[in-house]
């Protein structure tokens, strides 16, 4: 185990973890897909996009060769397999789950390891790494949300789901100053589960405007 986690093998631990998070979210689009009654093309639209969006976003804005996803075939047949399993069983009577919980903590939180990590490994600077590990993880469910005529959860509404992928992110960049990678990745993957869980069950939310009125009027009152 150690030697799989040594510092020579940071790229490759990252693309498990990438394809790993492309799996769960390419599932989590085609449980959304099924709420919308989509036939099996449908299914295969959102939830690839879903999948591999967000490091499409990603690897575009890094313009350092053409995404992954279009060239490393593994992407999009692990995202297929994702759908397919959302396509054949019925998930969504599971979404408030712990364990549906626990798939979506895990996506999100490895998507952002990879999407800040890939940034550091072209060369780039820490904020730069802080924004595309956080679009990494939640630009594909943008996009599904979008094209699905939702208002994508980043945006509110949630517990706290952008917010973790930033701090991950930043767990990620930190540890990679320091000179561990490695535990950077193992420590960004386990704060961000237990962050965002933490969230999902005690409804962690950041405050909205109609928050901050509520406040100021009940200051105001005699």
């Amino acid at each position: 185990m150690a030697g799989w986690l040594s510092p020579g093998n940071v790229t490759e631990v990252t693309r498990v973890l990438d394809l790993s998070g492309v799996f769960v979210n390419a599932m989590l689009g085609g449980v959304m897909a099924r709420d919308r009654d989509l036939d099996l093309f449908g299914f295969l639209v959102i939830g690839i996009v879903s999948g591999v969006g967000g490091g499409i976003i990603r690897d575009t804005l890094l313009q350092h060769g053409t995404p992954v996803a279009l060239t490393d075939y593994a992407y999009l047949a692990v995202a297929t397999g994702g759908v397919l399993l959302a396509f054949v069983a019925d998930l969504s009577r599971h979404t408030s789950s712990w364990a549906f919980n626990l798939l979506d903590a895990s996506a999100l939180s490895v998507w952002a390891v990879a999407g800040a990590q890939k940034t550091l490994s072209v060369g780039l600077g820490w904020l730069p790494a802080v924004l595309l590990g956080t679009i990494t993880a939640v630009g594909g469910g943008a996009v599904r949300d979008l094209m699905l005529g939702r208002t994508p959860d980043i945006f509110g509404g949630t517990p706290l789901y952008a917010t973790v992928a930033v701090v991950v992110s930043v767990v990620m960049v930190v540890c990679s100053e320091l000179g561990v990678p490695t535990v950077g990745i193992v420590a960004g993957v386990v704060i961000g589960i237990l962050l965002r869980l933490a969230a999902i069950n005690r409804g962690w939310r950041l405050p909205g405007s109609r928050d901050w009125r509520l406040r100021a009027s009940r200051r105001r009152r005699p």
